[in-house]
Formats: C-alpha cells, sequence, structure tokens
C-alpha cells in the first residue's frame, strides 16, 4: 500500500504538470513569451519527473523514454532562464536570445540521442547523465544570479508584492528539485519526483486562489505595457502635478478623487497612476496623504490647543482613524506621539 501511494504522489504531479504546461503554451492569455517558457518549463520537468517515476517503479521501460527524460532535463535550466528574464524585462530581443540558446541546445540533445543510444553506450551516458546535471545547475545558477542583479526592480523598487513571491517560487522551488535529483545518489531516486509534486501543488495553489493573475505573472502589468509614456511626459505630469496640490492646496480636500485632478490637469487618470506608480513609487491615495501629513504635523507644532481630530479634519482627512493610519505609515509613529516629541503637551 505503501508503494502505491508512493507512485500516486510521485506520478500525479508529473500528469498534472503536463496539463499545466500545455495550458500556458496555448491557452494562456494573454500571448506572452514568459508564458511559453512557463509552460515548456513544467512540461520539461515534467517529463523528467515522469522518467524517474516508472523508472524507479517499473525499471524496464523502453530506452528510448529514458533518453527523452534526460533530453528534456537538458532544456529544464534555458527554459526556467528564459522564463524568469522575459517575466522582468519582456523584450523582442530575449526572443532572438533564447532561440540561439535553445535551438543549438535542442539539436546537441536529438543527435545525441540517435547516434548514441542508451542502449548501446550505457558508460557514455553514465558521463552525458552527469553533464546534464551539471549544465542545469549551472542555469539555476546564471538565473540567481540574474534576480540578484535585477534585485532593486524586482524585490525594492516594484509595489508588485504577488509576482515578488511567484517568482521567488519558481526560483526556489526549481532549486530545490535541482538538487534533490543531484543528490538522488546519496538520498534516494524518487526523492526528486516527490520534490517536484510538492513545488508544483504549492504554485497551482498560488495561481488559482490569486484572482489577478497578471500581477501575479508580469512584473509589469498588461495595463502599463499598452499605455507607455516617455521620460520628457513623465516630468510634464509631476511638475504640473506637484503645482496643482501645492499651489491651490487641493490635498485639503476630503472628497479630492484622481479623476477630479485628471480632469483639473487634461491629463487621463491612468498616465497619472502610472506616473505615480512607476516613477515615484507611490499611488495617488499615498501621494495626496503625503501633502496632508506635512500638513498635519506643521499645525501640530504651532496650534498646541487643537485637538488631533480637529487637525485631521483641517488637513483634508474624512475620519480619525484614516489620519492615525497615514500618519503612521508616513512617519513611523502616531499623532499623539509625534506631539509629545516636540514637547507638546
Amino acid at each position: 500500500m505503501s508503494q502505491q501511494l508512493l507512485f500516486f504522489f510521485s506520478a500525479v504531479g508529473a500528469f498534472n504538470g503536463i496539463v499545466v504546461g500545455l495550458y500556458f503554451l496555448f491557452f494562456a492569455r494573454p500571448k506572452q513569451l514568459s508564458n511559453l517558457f512557463l509552460g515548456s518549463l513544467f512540461l520539461a520537468l515534467s517529463i523528467r519527473v515522469g522518467k524517474s517515476v516508472f523508472f524507479y517503479f517499473y525499471d524496464t521501460i523502453a530506452d528510448a523514454y529514458i533518453q527523452f527524460g534526460l533530453f528534456a532535463c537538458w532544456l529544464i535550466g534555458p527554459f526556467l532562464f528564459f522564463y524568469v528574464h522575459s517575466a522582468i524585462k519582456n523584450k523582442p530581443a530575449i526572443k532572438k536570445s533564447a532561440l540561439w540558446t535553445l535551438i543549438p541546445l535542442a539539436a546537441v540533445g536529438v543527435v545525441t540521442m540517435f547516434l548514441y543510444p542508451w542502449s548501446e553506450y550505457p558508460t557514455l551516458w553514465g558521463i552525458l547523465i552527469r553533464v546534464i546535471y551539471i549544465q542545469w545547475l549551472l542555469f539555476v545558477f546564471f538565473t540567481g544570479m540574474m534576480l540578484y542583479k535585477n534585485r532593486l526592480e524586482v524585490f525594492y523598487q516594484s509595489k508588485n508584492k504577488p509576482f515578488k513571491i511567484w517568482i521567488s517560487s519558481i526560483y526556489v522551488g526549481n532549486l530545490m528539485i535541482c538538487i534533490a535529483f543531484n543528490t538522488g545518489n546519496y538520498t534516494s531516486y524518487i526523492v526528486g519526483a516527490l520534490s517536484f509534486s510538492f513545488v508544483f501543488y504549492a504554485l497551482i495553489l498560488l495561481l488559482l486562489f490569486y484572482k489577478k493573475r497578471d500581477q501575479l505573472l508580469f512584473l509589469e502589468t498588461e495595463k502599463y505595457k499598452r499605455n507607455k509614456i516617455d521620460a520628457s511626459e513623465v516630468r510634464l505630469i509631476q511638475t504640473r502635478l506637484q503645482q496643482l496640490i501645492t499651489t491651490d492646496r487641493l490635498f485639503l480636500d476630503a472628497n479630492l478623487s484622481i479623476s477630479k485632478v485628471a480632469g483639473l490637469l487634461q491629463i487621463s487618470s491612468v498616465k497619472i497612476s502610472q506616473t505615480l506608480n512607476e516613477h515615484l513609487n507611490t499611488n495617488f491615495n499615498d501621494y495626496i496623504n503625503s501633502y496632508r501629513i506635512e500638513a498635519a504635523k506643521k499645525m501640530i507644532e504651532k496650534e498646541h490647543t487643537f485637538t488631533l481630530e480637529a487637525i485631521a479634519m483641517d488637513c483634508g482627512f474624512n475620519s480619525k482613524s484614516t489620519f492615525y493610519n497615514a500618519f503612521k505609515k508616513q512617519t513611523g509613529t502616531t499623532p499623539s506621539k509625534f506631539r509629545e516629541e516636540n514637547g507638546i503637551s
């Protein structure tokens, strides 16, 4: 019974991985290059894992299937590298770079399989298997280096938290699977398959339970990709927005909205939101609240007889709780403690 359960948990991940891989390759929308690489990555991993499962439980499987599984393993690392690369930066040059890498690798794999079959060259394949695993490990390393190189854009400057979780999970999951297969001789041959099943279902649960899938799969969402604005327009929007907010003191309006500001500036609200998100690393509410908090701090320092609630209302907040939350977010302290720190009782 335990062997049957082990087979089930090992094989079910591989089977479902093929289904998900085909979905990303042919049915996922929008049609992005990163989706193609993600689908290919799931397929390659699933085929490799499937080969391990059947070889572990039924070691009489055809040599051709063993070779096919190892061929898939040969491409796992490159698919991971180009998936992460295209998810971070969806540029046309990535496609050309991927083709120049994947086509030669695939050609070498196919030629090797036909010229040196497993059944006739078992000693050679013993060496080739180590080469395949080392190549896989190297691409995992290169992917990690790429993530580290782009850490500011991906993990610090970006507000897209779901993508940070997803891309980290993809990388760490693949690292775990790669290590499991590379250390199979010292642990158990089936550990790699079990690792894949665990990682796969963790990723699928994350994918299913997060509604805004574009934010999860892409660093830059489609909304902003379709509305690129150049640097000169960004500077103009920033200047006009700051002038409008500070000169007319619009931040004192408790009912101020991005649509109202867009109407006054005669600029689309999408462009304002995009400018704030991409270039000022903030959103409209936090941007307006920053001016309100600065005004509130000055009032707290000068108007000793005013209550904090009165100051909040005078500075554009429509409730005391909103004021306290915004103040703590902007300054790291509460209005009451700020008043005490400035010697005001």
